[in-house]
């Protein structure tokens, strides 16, 4: 009698036990995967990031294919099923040298005349790939409509120097809390035309109801 009032007791404690163990191996198992799934985010922004800094063209449908590889693990995809976005963003430096090239005069003092994004950084190209709307850019984005709209190839991306030089519309706009820095002025010993390369990768994070929603990963490179 008194072994089987053990056997009862040791039911109710291990019942007790499994309330707690139980939430606990859920939410290791679901940090787990968001930890991977973060891993991987990083791992793509950065590949892409150096293919992209050594000049691979990815407005060519083979090599985004190549990119949808390297991303398989986050899903990212060319087509509307994807889950993660990729975006490719080259700035350039507009210098004095920069304003000499599209025809721009300098006065008495050196500075170029009539050159509205005199030291700023610009869009050189920006390319999407993957599901656009699960993030923007960080960067913000060459506004290619409405009133005094850039002037941004479809298919390369590519915008026209005119544009880099003269088009207010093409500045970057770095967002608050963002490593990326907007400086004004004390750049003008930078090489002419000096670019960045920025890859920014997002995708859809494990959702497990409870533990976690879901939420957005985000990396980034810069090259």
């Amino acid at each position: 009698m008194k072994r089987h009032r053990l056997k009862g007791v040791a039911i109710v404690e291990f019942s007790f036990v499994t309330l707690v163990l139980v939430p606990l191996l859920l939410g290791t198992i679901g940090f787990g995967i968001r930890l991977v799934q973060s891993m991987q985010t990083v791992q793509l922004a950065r590949d892409a990031g150096r293919m992209y800094a050594r000049g691979l063209d990815f407005s060519q449908p083979g090599n985004q294919t190549t990119l949808t590889t390297v991303g398989a693990d986050v899903g990212l995809r060319t087509d509307a099923t994807s889950s993660a976005v990729l975006v490719l963003t080259t700035l350039t430096y507009i210098d004095k040298s920069m304003c000499q090239g599209a025809g721009k005069s300098l006065d008495a003092s050196g500075n170029p005349i009539n050159c509205p994004n005199y030291k700023q950084w610009v869009f050189t190209q920006r390319l999407t790939i993957g599901k656009a709307s699960l993030h923007t850019s960080n960067l913000g984005s060459p506004l290619t409509s409405g009133p005094g709209n850039v002037h941004m190839d479809a298919t390369t991306g590519n915008i026209p120097i005119f544009d880099q030089v003269n088009n207010t519309n093409d500045v970057a706009t770095f967002a608050a809390g963002t490593p990326f820095i907007a400086v004004s002025g004390g750049w003008n010993t930078m090489p002419s035309g000096q670019m960045l390369y920025i890859t920014e990768a997002a995708s859809q994070g494990f959702t497990m109801p409870i533990y976690d929603n879901g939420g957005l990963i985000y990396a980034f490179n810069v090259f």
